[in-house]
């Protein structure tokens, strides 16, 4: 099984707030692999728990770890990071 680890800077002026984390925790869901998401040294949460996600408190340029363990791993941590380097925040 193919495990992939990558570690990303949020990219959103206003950080990770409802918006932009319900579009991770849906991503995360529709993958069918087990992701989690961290912050710092902090515990990893289910990625695609919106709640676990939004409780990180993710801000503009704070850097997160994304782990995911299944045959699609790398694609789907591909998404992820273009999802959470993207400043959703854009006028």
């Amino acid at each position: 099984m193919t495990q992939v680890t990558r570690t990303v800077r949020i990219g959103s002026t206003h950080g990770l707030h409802a918006r932009p984390a319900k579009m991770f925790a849906q991503k995360a869901k529709d993958a069918g692999i087990p992701i989690t998401i961290s912050k710092d040294a902090g515990a990893p949460v289910n990625a695609a728990s919106i709640l676990g996600v939004i409780a990180l408190g993710l801000n503009y340029g704070d850097y997160v770890t994304l782990n995911a363990s299944g045959p699609t791993a790398e694609a789907v941590i591909d998404d992820l990071t273009e999802l959470l380097s993207t400043d959703h925040d854009e006028a």
